[in-house]
């Protein structure tokens, strides 16, 4: 029982740190785009994410190779990644009973490979993350995934500019 109301906790301060960002529902921004294009190329998949995990829904601030704004986040595999404290790797979806009958799996993007990298602020909260997709099984060696973890580390220094920007324009 402990650990429900401790897990529920948490959350509750995760959702209000993404929302101290005011990040959801933004125009796209080169600073993430740019680092989402060299997640894809380093990692030489069709598909990288900046994805931010909201209370019922994964939104994506930055995409490549995917044209969808969110998902439920019931079918997010970003969910399960953020309750890590380690990338979380899927090598191959259809091998795993987590995701074998999830709608991203069986339908469009069709996914097979997953990496996701938590988004950890300086608190600790995993706001969402930085994960590349392929239609294909995969892995990433030990270089991809050095590389995946700085560039989840910038995205969420950018966050941190952001908050602290807005916090002197509202000052």
């Amino acid at each position: 029982m402990n650990n429900i109301i401790e897990d529920i906790g948490e959350e509750e301060r995760r959702l209000k740190a993404l929302a101290e960002y005011r990040i959801l529902g933004t125009e796209p921004e080169s600073c993430y785009d740019d680092i989402t294009q060299i997640a894809a190329r380093t990692c030489n998949v069709p598909i990288s994410l900046m994805t931010l995990v909201d209370k019922d829904r994964q939104w994506f601030k930055s995409k490549v190779g995917f044209e969808t704004k969110e998902t439920r986040r019931d079918w997010s595999f970003c969910t399960h990644a953020i309750k890590e404290n380690n990338p979380l790797v899927v090598k191959d979806a259809f091998l795993d009973k987590r995701f074998v009958n999830n709608p991203l799996v069986k339908g469009d993007p069709k996914i097979r490979f997953y990496a996701g990298f938590p988004l950890k602020n300086n608190e600790g909260n995993k706001l969402g993350t930085l994960c590349v997709i392929d239609r294909k099984p995969g892995n990433l060696n030990e270089e991809q995934c050095s590389i995946m973890e700085l560039l989840a580390k910038q995205i969420v220094s950018f966050l941190e500019l952001r908050k602290r920007s807005l916090n002197l324009l509202d000052a």
